[in-house]
């Protein structure tokens, strides 16, 4: 570890590369952290700047992270975005730790320019409640909510749009240990300690009826969207699933209201508030036209049920409020059981097949108030393409190789040949007009499952 001490209006210079104007006494300390990414960890009284910032990056051989309020970056003008998106959306997941790292970014642009992919979806949110890039909002600055992983936000939109890649920033809503931490009276209690309740994880969620949470995520997801995102996706948008349930209090949700009710009522909020684009429709921002779409993401089983499975989703409660609908239909996350398979997720076409099915014909069904297929199939295409779900890319319940990877994809083109044709076509007889994503947590993803 190396420490540098620096006092009133000295001139630093570490490395022969990184240049520190201070006004006050700093400390600063760079380390490696155990995931191999350098921190570059920020103590000061008063601001300063790091100018030369990308020289100290190519110092270490590694990217930092900059911590604390002090920070100062110095990126690249506010990014616009793409003049012309994808019709149909092919996308990886990068957390922001992987996004501030040169080398995985080296490995997410070759792989999506090397394949059908175009598209990658990034954490500016994620279950730690932290935002990963530099805020301009007061409330993230006044929470202590910022956790700058992603230095120069504008630089990386940039990098990616330059190679015509469609970006999407992810937040995750209602699980935010920091904002309940930050404002306590927002989050979900435990009627045994008083505390904040933990889910089985031990993080800590908002009350999902609380207005406040509602305007704070939507803060955020307006500013990605003036950084230049073409596309907001919001996760984690329901009532927790696991941990002791019955030891939950809400401050705000009365349990009269049913909890689809309020879930519904925060997509009708939101879809309000942001706006959503329809095709190359502009909205404005700021005195600024913005176009941005919208996508949430929903349970796997929330295509096959009809109730809103105890946290609040229910498919026809989201078709009307986004561009798109996500529902994780991962093989591994269904019960034993379901369709008959000891173990679903050794089964990945058939599950995610019957699934976009069953997600495909309500879609339909809900758009027009009809279950004629002959007459609902072409005129409603469009609407089919809201579904775009989660796929399976990593190894729970099986192993995950190419050939498990690609037969989701397929299952999700059948499904669409299907019910679009009204049939029992294969996309060998038809084109499949549907996007997906892909999830690996370790964000590796098998490039032998995705056709050049």
């Amino acid at each position: 570890m190396k420490k540098l001490m620096i006092v009133a209006l000295s001139l630093g210079l570490l490395g022969g590369s990184l240049f520190l104007l201070a006004t006050a006494r700093h400390e600063i300390i760079l380390d490696k952290s155990d995931v191999g990414v350098g921190k570059l960890s920020l103590r000061t009284e008063e601001p300063f700047t790091v100018p030369e910032y990308e020289a100290t990056i190519s110092d270490l051989k590694e990217p930092l992270t900059i911590i604390g309020p002090a920070a100062k970056i110095i990126d690249i003008a506010i990014q616009k975005p793409l003049a012309k998106p994808p019709d149909i959306v092919k996308a990886i997941y990068a957390t922001s730790w992987s996004v501030s790292s040169a080398n995985r970014m080296k490995y997410f642009s070759n792989l999506i320019e090397t394949t059908e992919l175009n598209a990658i979806v990034i954490d500016i949110k994620d279950f730690s409640g932290y935002v990963a890039y530099d805020s301009e909002l007061d409330l993230v600055r006044r929470y202590g909510a910022e956790q700058i992983r992603i230095p120069k936000l504008n630089a990386l939109i940039k990098e990616l749009h330059d190679k015509n890649i469609y970006v999407i920033a992810r937040i995750s809503v209602f699980q935010d240990p920091v904002l309940a931490k930050a404002w306590p009276d927002l989050a979900i209690k435990s009627s045994s300690t008083g505390a904040p309740w933990q889910d089985r994880k031990g993080l800590l969620w908002i009350d999902p009826a609380s207005q406040e949470a509602w305007d704070y995520n939507i803060a955020i997801a307006k500013e990605a969207a003036r950084r230049g995102f073409d596309e907001i996706n919001f996760d984690y948008v329901r009532f927790p699933s696991d941990g002791d349930l019955e030891d939950m209090v809400f401050p705000y949700w009365d349990r009269d209201i049913p909890k689809s009710e309020i879930i519904e009522n925060f997509f009708k909020y939101l879809h309000d508030e942001l706006r959503p684009a329809e095709d190359d429709s502009l909205r404005q921002e700021g005195g600024e036209a913005v176009r941005v779409k919208l996508s949430v993401d929903l349970f796997g089983l929330s295509t096959a049920r009809k109730d809103d499975l105890g946290i609040g989703q229910v498919l026809e409660n989201a078709v009307h409020h986004f561009n798109f609908i996500s529902p994780m239909v991962y093989p591994s996350h269904y019960s034993p059981g379901f369709l008959g398979y000891d173990n679903p997720a050794e089964h990945p076409y058939e599950i995610v097949r019957y699934s976009a099915e069953q997600a495909f014909k309500r879609l339909l069904t809900e758009a027009v108030g009809s279950n004629d297929q002959n007459i609902l199939g072409v005129r409603n295409q469009r609407l089919m393409i809201a579904l775009r779900p989660w796929l399976q890319d990593f190894d729970l319940g099986a192993d995950y190789d190419a050939s498990m990877v690609r037969a989701q994809i397929q299952g999700l083109y059948d499904a669409w040949c299907n019910v679009l044709q009204g049939s029992s076509a294969s996309s060998e007889d038809c084109e499949p007009e549907i996007g997906w994503m892909l999830w690996s947590p370790s964000n590796v993803y098998t490039k032998e499952a995705l056709t050049p």
